[in-house]
């Protein structure tokens, strides 16, 4: 059966965003005097759930708010902080996106909520090249659930033998094998010792993603 369509996650695959989550962070602990240095932080929590990581620290470091508390402030604040710090995208993401949208049916499946992911791909030009748009708020059960993959095949109309998906955390990838989805897995720095030992393929950059796998698919 031919792959109909791609299925990109957000933070880490298109987007170098660990940076400005790691700021959000920042601010929420601040007032309670917790610092942690940024190379510390993203390689505990890069792809891991936002709720997961207040649950963590607030357990940790004995906060006096809840996780789910902590997860709302430090969603609130990336909006925030992406008015000032604009995401950077992965190198050549425009360029293999607008490929990829001439040939396949394409679908943002993060778990960025809607007013964090919306105004960066608007930002970059890129909303109108996807089909379907999936983030945290469209669905019950976020990432490591496939329920956000499956939602996304559901939009598209396609079965999961029609799709790739691609990552780049052991979080997404669990999500998108675990709908049925055969998955190309892109570590970055942060991510590249999670265990991705149920990718499909496992590649260094979006580039070599598209040369090697897409193409032929």
């Amino acid at each position: 059966m031919s792959i109909q369509a791609l299925l990109f996650d957000f933070d880490g695959t298109l987007v170098d965003s660990e940076t400005l989550h790691y700021l959000s962070w920042c601010e929420v602990l601040k007032p309670f005097k917790v610092f942690i240095d940024e190379l510390t932080f993203c390689n505990e929590f890069s792809g891991v759930p936002t709720v997961k990581t207040g649950h963590i620290l607030q357990q940790r470091y004995d906060l006096p708010k809840t996780a789910h508390t902590l997860a709302h402030e430090k969603n609130l604040q990336f909006i925030e902080t992406a008015k000032v710090h604009k995401p950077v995208l992965m190198p050549h993401a425009i360029d293999i996106l607008s490929l990829c949208a001439k040939r396949f049916k394409l679908a943002l499946v993060t778990g960025s909520t809607s007013e964090e992911a919306i105004p960066v791909l608007s930002h970059y030009g890129l909303l109108e090249l996807f089909d379907c748009v999936i983030c945290k708020d469209d669905v019950e059960h976020p990432k490591p659930n496939p329920e956000p993959y499956k939602k996304a095949m559901q939009q598209l109309d396609i079965s999961p033998e029609q799709a790739i998906a691609l990552e780049d955390s052991f979080t997404g990838l669990t999500s998108a094998v675990e709908a049925g989805v055969n998955t190309i897995v892109i570590p970055h720095q942060h991510s590249k010792r999670q265990d991705f030992s149920k990718a499909q393929w496992i590649c260094s950059s979006l580039e070599v993603a598209y040369q090697d796998v897409i193409t032929n698919s």
